[in-house]
């Protein structure tokens, strides 16, 4: 029987390459800016949440625009784009993706930007009710490592990585008692959300019979 767990902590996000950098975008911000407060206007933006990123690498320097009301962001430099939806939640996928969907239709229109490939991560905190973590993550681990030690094991950690996905499970460093699982997973351009939707959820569910365990209110 699949051992019961509380999801506490989730986020999405999706990362959008550009078909080539917009250069312009690293000095010509308030255009953009603009258009995403009006398409951002049902969600009440505020102009203090606008975050401007001048350290670090070039690709890593644009604009940080929060939106509080719906726990999410959405940022844009030169050569991409991120959306980050904290407190995710998979009745509110629709929402969540009309809200991406502005952001993403906004920039186009201000700044002319091509999309290219997309890169989703969905990050869950699970919590199991009636075991510890460590008794669901260690039969992942091959004899040989448990071998090493006459100790019982106290963390684990697994990443295993193909051309187009990866996954992580490791202990919760956020949550006593709880495993961190992570799937990442890349799109191109011509991915419809609606099949990238139900190509994410999926991936939680095959996570989910993996580790044996079943998600309850």
């Amino acid at each position: 029987m699949p051992a019961e767990i509380t999801i506490p902590i989730s986020s999405f996000e999706l990362t959008v390459r550009y078909e080539k950098p917009n250069i312009r975008l690293m000095e010509e911000r308030a255009g953009p800016v603009q258009e995403l407060f009006a398409a951002f206007a049902p969600w009440s933006p505020q102009l203090d949440d606008v975050e401007v990123l001048t350290a670090g690498r070039p690709t890593e320097q644009g604009v940080r625009l929060k939106i509080a009301s719906q726990n999410a962001s959405f940022f844009f430099g030169a050569t991409e784009c991120k959306f980050v939806k904290n407190s995710a939640v998979w009745p509110e996928a629709d929402h969540i993706l009309a809200i991406l969907t502005a952001a993403l239709d906004a920039l186009h229109r201000a700044t002319g930007v091509v999309y290219a490939d997309m890169t989703s991560i969905l990050s869950l905190h699970l919590q199991p009710k009636t075991v510890q973590f460590r008794d669901i993550l260690r039969r992942f681990i091959v004899p040989e490592i448990l071998a090493l030690s006459k100790e019982e094991t106290t963390a684990m950690a697994i990443v295993s990585r193909w051309p187009k996905y990866r996954i992580t499970l490791d202990g919760s460093a956020a949550l006593a008692n709880a495993i961190f699982v992570q799937s990442e997973r890349q799109f191109d351009a011509k991915t419809d959300f609606d099949d990238m939707k139900s190509i994410i959820f999926q991936d939680e569910q095959d996570l989910f019979s993996l580790l044996d365990v079943q998600e309850v209110e």
